[in-house]
């Protein structure tokens, strides 16, 4: 990701090389309905209210998402 200044990093998936592996942010200065970032490895980037980000989260908790890493 190519602008990520004043983006406050939460986490990174992967991490064990320099790939841009994808991570998460939060914008402090976005709309409520745009403050969560989450970019991929290809410089694209998905931004979501944090209650979206909570279901998401919830989601995986619960094994909803669990099959997906079988795809």
């Amino acid at each position: 990701m190519s602008d990520i200044e004043g983006l406050a990093p939460v986490a990174t998936f992967c991490g064990n090389c320099d790939c841009g592996c994808p991570q998460l942010f939060v914008d402090p200065a976005a709309p409520a309905e745009r403050r969560v970032i989450l970019t991929d490895d290809f410089g694209q980037r998905v931004q979501m209210s944090a209650d979206q980000f909570s279901s998401l989260v919830a989601d995986a908790k619960s094994g909803k998402l669990d099959g997906i890493s079988t795809v």
